[in-house]
Order: C-alpha cells, then structure tokens, then sequence
C-alpha cells in the first residue's frame, strides 16, 4: 500500500515469494525523490503444488477478467488489490513487479539508465580542425542521404561521397543506394504488379467483373515505368542535398590515411579530400555462387543477381532463383505471378532465422501457386547455348535442368574491400574476419580509430533494413552534432519490424518461437495462434487456400508479447502499429482488450484466444 497520508492509496500482494524489506524506500534512489512508502502483504506456499492450487482456488478467482492472470503458473504472481469503487489488476511475475515500482515510485527506468551508460568514445573532434570537411559520407544509399543531411541541418560542414560499381554484368544506376534503385522500391512496385495480376485471375470474377481483362502482362512495360520512377527519386536526392547543403561528390573514396581521402571519378581522374570524421554507409553488394572450396561456380558469368533483375529489357522467361532468403523468395513469387515458369534452390532451409511455423506456410504456398521449390541442391555447373541462350544448369545432385534466366540471392557482402581501412591506424580491428562488416558500438567504430562511423548493412550483427539505416543515420547525426538532449539520442535496434513480401507477404516483430523456446524456455511462453481468411478471399474458389495466419508469442510470467508474426495480406502496413506497441511494452492484456477495426485482418490480434498448450484448433470461422 502506497502511503502519503494513508488515502485510498492500492495495496501491493506478492504472493508465494519473500519480500525483504517490505516496507521502506526503494533503495538506489534518493529519499527525497520519493515522498512516499509501500506496504505489501506476502503469501507463501511450502510447495510448488500447494501454490498452484492456491492460484487456481483464490487468487486467479479475485481476476477472473484477466487473461494474463489466467494463463501465470510462475511464482510470483503479483497484483495491485483493488481501491475503493474499482477492480484488482495484475501485475505479473518478478519483472514486471520491477518495473511497476520503477513507475511506481518515480525511480528511474532500465531505458533511461543504460542511455546514461552509454557514451561516445572521444574521437578528436574540434571545430577549428583545418580539415576541407567536418564529415565526410561513403555511400548515397538510405543511411548516408538520412545521416548526411541532418548533420548539415545542424551546421557541419559535410560532403556525400557516391559511386556506383558496376555489377558483373554492366549494370549501374544512380544516387540512393540498393533500396531506391534495385532493392525495395523496384521489388514493391514488381511485387505490386503480380498482385494485381493474382486479382484480376482469382478474384475479378467472383466480385462480378465479367469482362475484366485478358490478363496480359507487358514486362517491358513494367520495367519501363518502374525504371522512370526509380530516376524521378534519383533527382529529388540530388535536389534535396543541395538543398540541404551538402556536397555531392560522384567519385569512389579509398582512405589514405586517418584523415585523407584519394577520390577517382568515373574518367578515372584522381583527386584528394580530408575530413574530421568519416561515416561509412557503404552498405553491401550480391554474393557470388562458389564451390565449397571457395572457386566461382563454372558458368557463374551466365547469370545475372538482383542489381540486374529489375533493368532486364526482356521477359526473365524460365526462372531459376538460387537461395533460400527472403530475396530470392520475394523474386520468385512475382516471377511467377507475371508469368514466368519459376523455380527456387536453395542449400538447406528458407527464410533461416524467421519462425518456422509461418516458414513453412510461405514456402507451401508458393508451391501451390506454381512455384518448384527445392531444397538441398545448388547450382554446380551453368552452360550456355550460344545459339539460343538457354541455361543448362546441373545441380548438386546430379539433376540438369534448362531455364533462360538464373538469379543468384545467396546472400550480401559487406562492400569494405576497397575503402584502404589499412591505412587508418587502428581500423582494421573493427573489420569483421568473417562478414567483412565493421563492429561498432552505437555506430562507431571498435578499436583506434573513433573518428570513423558507419551506419546500414554495413555495420556488423544488426538487421539489414532501410529504415534501420535511415534511423540510425539520424540519431548518429544528432549525437555527434546536436544540442545536449540529442547528444543521448541511440538507436534501439531491438524489436524492429520486417515484412517478406512473397505472395503471402509476412510481417514479423521480435522473437520468433523456436528463438522464445531457447531463450525463455517452454514452460515461460504462451503461444496464441489463429489461422483465418481474409473477408476480401471469401468469394473467389482460387482463394479457399489462401489463409491468413497469426501469431503472438507472449512471456507468460509478465504477459509482455515478445513475438508477433502476421501472414496475409497488406503485412507490412498491419506490422507497423503493433511495432509502436511491441516497444512500449505491449501485453497480451492490452492487445485483446482493444476493440478493433471490422471487418479487417489487423482486428484478429485483438481476439486471439486459442494456445498451442490448449491443442485445440487455431482455424476460425465466422467473422
């Protein structure tokens, strides 16, 4: 019980754990801080099956309407009795008692302190450095547009280095990056396109257009309008640089000491440029299909990767996607919803690191929508008819098959191979041996170099996602050139959401299952699963297989949801919101207490009711 003046103040019971100290201030906080005391009433049981009947017979009756106090076997369980005129509410297990005392008392919170914690290393910086630059940026992707841009807002003086490489088979494009030019952008607008094309075949008919069209898909036409976009978002980059004060330099960089820079323009002419600080954001590049020796695949020149996809002036025809990510299997899924015969191979399992259960669904309905999925063979060998262009491609397993393009999406590596990181005392300690990608702390570097930065694909063990770049790009702005506050201004990396845009597009935010098993055990999570139809796949016959499925992957001693997974349509735009909530701590509580959207896929995260540990049937019906 809370005690000002002994008012009508909520009494705290933790049941079926010692409390030391019941009574007192919050030790680690100053006594004038907190003008208030706490009491709490202490239950013990001598056994694990005297508690449990203890919840079952009183504890769990005084919140018959809280799902989360339903479903808590772990001791403690802690709840807030009820004030005069209300109802009890739970609180939860042992941290979630920790951070309501935090609240509670006005102490200070876990996210608060560990920012505290966190501080720049020193890297040398003063205004009258006498360098041409206060900063200078490798890479015009997301990451260093986002960075570059806000650290002129706030008065440096900055310049954006950007250069494209060509890729093994010519292609090039302009200022932004993988994700405007052949990453994201160009794969929406692809993947958009054999959407539409799935509707006016499955769906146009059951929703009475009779005389829909024939269905034809111009891939010229397609690549054409998707490309002119693509060059409008080009200019507007350049545009808003100027804009903003920056310098933009179309000229590869490569350090020649700590603060030096020798540039080479696409004339191959040389010049120099110094700065005081440096943001890599150089991002990554297409890995090359190689024997398990290390040797290139014979034939490797043959075929094309997704730097070259999106430019192809002709139909892809038979398509051969080669990897298990979500690049090639977002490929192969508009491929084959435009028209082109596709098939994936893929080493081991798809999608390595994202929940198996909603795996296995995406990988099932690419199946059935015409797609060959096959698992434990690669390409070891691709001959070329000279004559008619067709790929003869045989396997690891003997297996030779023909097709007219093969895409390689096995992968990314880090484009820090020709950056000179060994002229730069101290820089090479930050490579990764294996990844070639740079560790960093709060995005700069490790080691003796703490005037260089980087932010993107490029820095190592964090997701490789636009808007993780364009973010973290700020908040590192912020800190090296903002006011006091902003100076405290980190990225949190931590329950981030991402969308695989297959045909079955999916959304996933935090733990996947098997990764909540390992890390909390299977007796500390509560998996609620419903697998539905969307009421716009109700009408057409080509769309009874077509089921939507959701996931959440709760805590169950706190009810915080520590997973959320969402397959169906419009996955992304579902993800978003319950990303905001997933990061300020969401519950199971909260979510299926909020009244939903009707008719609409999002509402089924607020009616989920039915758990794997029930064993009863996660498909709905109605509405």
């Amino acid at each position: 019980r809370q005690r000002r003046d002994e008012a009508d103040h909520p009494r705290v019971r933790v049941d079926g754990v010692q409390v030391v100290q019941p009574r007192g201030v919050a030790r680690g906080v100053a006594e004038s801080d907190v003008p208030v005391e706490y009491e709490s009433e202490v239950h013990e049981s001598t056994t694990r099956d005297q508690y449990r009947e203890a919840l079952a017979s009183t504890y769990r009756a005084r919140l018959s309407g809280s799902a989360a106090a339903q479903a808590h076997t772990a001791s403690p369980f802690v709840y807030l009795s009820a004030a005069p005129g209300g109802e009890p509410r739970f609180v939860g297990g042992c941290d979630a008692l920790v951070e309501w005392a935090r609240d509670a008392i006005g102490g200070p919170r876990t996210s608060d302190a560990s920012s505290e914690q966190r501080r720049m290393r020193d890297d040398g910086f003063a205004r009258d450095h006498g360098y041409d630059y206060d900063v200078v940026v490798l890479g015009g992707g997301s990451g260093g547009l986002a960075c570059s841009k806000e650290m002129a807002r706030l008065g440096a003086k900055v310049a954006v280095l950007d250069f494209v490489k060509p890729s093994p088979r010519g292609t090039t494009w302009g200022l932004g990056g993988t994700c405007v030019n052949v990453g994201c952008i160009p794969k929406k607008l692809m993947h958009t396109a054999s959407l539409i094309g799935e509707t006016m075949s499955a769906d146009a008919s059951a929703f009475g257009w009779t005389e829909s069209q024939s269905g034809k898909h111009s891939w010229s036409a397609l690549v054409e309008n998707a490309q002119n976009h693509v060059k409008s978002l080009n200019f507007q980059y350049r545009v808003a640089l100027r804009e903003a004060g920056v310098t933009y330099l179309n000229k590869l960089g490569r350090f020649t000491d700590a603060h030096s820079l020798e540039l080479t323009d696409k004339a191959g002419k040389k010049s120099t440029c110094t700065a005081a600080r440096f943001v890599v954001a150089v991002g990554g590049r297409p890995s090359r299909l190689r024997t398990p020796e290390g040797a290139p695949v014979e034939g490797i020149e043959h075929c094309i990767d997704s730097d070259d996809l999106f430019s192809l002036k002709e139909p892809p025809g038979r398509a051969l996607c080669v990897g298990g990510g979500y690049i090639a299997l977002e490929c192969a899924g508009f491929l084959s919803g435009l028209g082109s015969p596709t098939t994936v191979m893929a080493r081991s399992i798809l999608l390595r690191g994202f929940d198996r259960e909603c795996v296995d669904r995406i990988g099932t309905h690419l199946e059935r929508r015409g797609v060959d999925v096959r698992l434990g063979a690669v390409p070891v060998k691709i001959e070329k008819d000279d004559k008619t262009g067709v790929l003869r491609v045989t396997d690891s397993t003997g297996r030779v098959d023909e097709y007219d393009t093969v895409l390689l999406a096995v992968g990314r590596d880090a484009d820090t191979g020709g950056l000179g990181l060994d002229s730069v005392p101290g820089a090479l300690e930050a490579v990764d041996a294996k990844t070639r990608k740079l560790r960093c702390a709060d995005e700069q570097l490790e080691g003796a170099a703490p005037h260089l930065y980087a932010v993107g694909d490029v820095v190592h063990g964090k997701p490789e996602l636009t808007p993780v770049a364009i973010e973290a790009g700020l908040r590192l702005a912020r800190r090296l050139f903002g006011t006091t506050t902003e100076s405290a201004s980190f990225m949190d990396y931590e329950n981030v959401a991402t969308t695989v845009f297959t045909p079955l597009e999916y959304s996933a935010i935090g733990l996947s299952e098997e990764a909540a098993l390992q890390e909390l055990g299977e007796d500390n999570i509560e998996v609620y699963v419903s697998e539905f139809q969307p009421l716009e796949h109700t009408l057409a016959d080509d769309r009874v297989a077509d089921a939507a499925f959701a996931k959440l992957v709760v805590e169950r001693v706190t009810g915080r949801v520590v997973g959320f997974h969402y397959l169906g349509p419009n996955a992304g735009e579902v993800a978003q919101g319950f990303s905001v909530a997933m990061r300020k701590g969401a519950t199971y509580e909260d979510l299926v207490s909020t009244v939903g959207i009707h008719p609409t896929v999002a509402e089924e995260f607020t009616a989920l009711s039915v758990t794997k540990r029930s064993g009863a049937s996660a498909a709905k019906g109605g509405c």
